[in-house]
C-alpha cells in the first residue's frame, strides 16, 4: 500500500461531540432564569430584611454552580472533539458531569436530612406568609425549569448524528476499525447524562418547594408546625434516591461496563447470522450519550470482507466504532493471508 492511500483508510473520532446538542442551550436557558431569580431574591431580602428571601437565593445559587457543571460538559465535549487526546472522543465528559451532578445532589440531600432533623428536635417559630411567598416563587421558577430540561428528552438529537465512512480497512492482524452509520434516535439514544443531571437538580428543588408549601399551608392553617421539618426528611430521602440512581447509571459509563444484555445480544446475533461466523468474545460499552464501541472476536470457516460483519450491526445501536477480530479454523487458510475490500 503507498503512502498516499493511508488517508483513506483513517478518520476521525469525534463522533457528533463536536456538534452542539439541545441540552446545551436548554440548560444554559435555565442557568440563566435562575442567576435573575437568585440576584432579585438576595436583592430583596436584604432591602426588606428578610432571611427566607436571602437564604432561598443563596440554596438557588448552589443548584445553578451545579448546572453551571453540566453547561461547561457540553462546551468542553464540543471544543475537545477533535484533540487527540481522547481516544473514543470527548463522550464521556457527559457522563462525569452527570457523576459529579449526583454527588452534588446527593450532598443537597444529606444538608437537607441534617437542617429538617435538627428542625424537629429544635424547632422554631417560622413567618408562614414570608416563607409561603418564597416557596411559591422557588416553584414557579423550578416549574419553568423542569419544563425546558424535561422537554429535551422528548426533542430529537441533531448532535448526535453520526457520519458514515462506507469502508472498512483490514489489518495484518484481521482488524476493522469503522464507523456505523448516519442514523436517528433508536430506544437507546437518550441517555444525556448532563442534561439528566442538571434535570434533577431541578426537579428536587421543585419538589422541596411543593413539600414545604403543603407543609407551610397545614402549619399556619392547623398548626401542624412540626409537618414542615418532616417534610424536609421525606424531601431529602426522595433526592438521595435519584442521586444515587444518576451515580449508579454515570459511573458504569465511566468505567466501561458492558451494556445492556439486549444490545450485546443483538450485536452477537447480528454477527452470527453471517455464513457460519460464531462469536468467540465481545465487548459493547457506552462512548458518549447514545453511541457504543464494540470489539467482536469470532471464529469462521470462511472469512468475509470486514465490512461486511460492520454493516450487519443493526444501525439502531449507534455502535460507532467497531473492531472485528477475525479467527479461521484450524487447518483453514490464515485471515491475515486475506484483504478485505467493501
Amino acid at each position: 500500500m503507498h503512502t498516499h492511500q493511508l488517508p483513506d483508510w483513517q478518520h476521525t473520532h469525534t463522533f457528533g461531540q463536536h456538534l452542539r446538542r439541545p441540552g446545551e442551550s436548554r440548560t444554559l436557558a435555565v442557568i440563566c432564569l435562575n442567576v435573575v431569580t437568585m440576584v432579585a431574591e438576595i436583592v430583596a431580602g436584604l432591602a426588606f430584611g428578610s432571611m427566607a428571601l436571602l437564604a432561598d437565593g443563596l440554596h438557588m445559587g448552589s443548584h445553578t454552580a451545579a448546572l453551571g457543571l453540566s453547561f461547561a460538559a457540553y462546551v468542553f465535549a464540543r471544543r475537545l472533539a477533535g484533540s487527540p487526546r481522547f481516544s473514543f472522543g470527548t463522550g464521556k465528559l457527559n457522563a462525569f458531569a452527570g457523576f459529579v451532578g449526583a454527588l452534588l445532589l446527593g450532598l443537597f440531600a444529606l444538608v437537607m436530612l441534617g437542617g429538617s432533623v435538627e428542625r424537629l428536635v429544635n424547632p422554631v417559630a417560622i413567618d408562614f406568609d414570608a416563607a409561603l411567598w418564597v416557596a411559591v416563587i422557588g416553584l414557579a421558577v423550578n416549574t419553568v425549569s423542569t419544563f425546558i430540561l424535561g422537554s429535551g428528552f422528548t426533542a430529537g438529537d441533531d448532535s448526535a448524528a453520526l457520519h458514515d465512512h462506507p469502508h472498512a480497512h483490514d489489518h495484518a492482524h484481521g482488524h476493522d476499525h469503522a464507523h456505523g452509520p448516519h442514523t436517528h434516535h433508536g430506544h437507546h439514544g437518550h441517555e444525556d447524562h448532563a442534561l439528566r443531571s442538571a434535570y434533577l437538580h431541578v426537579l428536587a428543588d421543585a419538589l422541596t418547594s411543593v413539600l414545604a408549601i403543603v407543609a407551610l399551608l397545614a402549619g399556619k392553617y392547623a398548626e401542624a408546625s412540626w409537618l414542615d421539618p418532616l417534610m424536609g426528611v421525606l424531601g431529602a430521602v426522595l433526592v438521595m434516591r435519584w442521586a444515587l440512581a444518576l451515580a449508579r447509571s454515570t459511573a458504569a459509563v465511566l468505567l466501561d461496563s458492558q451494556a445492556p444484555p439486549d444490545i450485546v445480544g443483538r450485536v452477537k446475533r447480528a454477527i452470527e447470522s453471517i455464513d457460519d461466523s460464531l462469536v468467540s468474545d465481545l465487548h459493547v460499552w457506552s462512548i458518549g450519550p447514545g453511541i457504543h464501541a464494540a470489539i467482536v472476536s469470532l471464529v469462521t470457516h470462511r472469512p468475509q470482507p470486514l465490512a461486511v460483519y460492520k454493516a450487519a450491526i443493526p444501525a439502531d445501536l449507534k455502535v460507532v466504532h467497531v473492531t472485528v477480530e477475525v479467527d479461521v479454523c484450524h487447518g483453514d487458510a490464515p485471515a491475515s493471508s486475506r484483504h478485505a475490500h467493501p
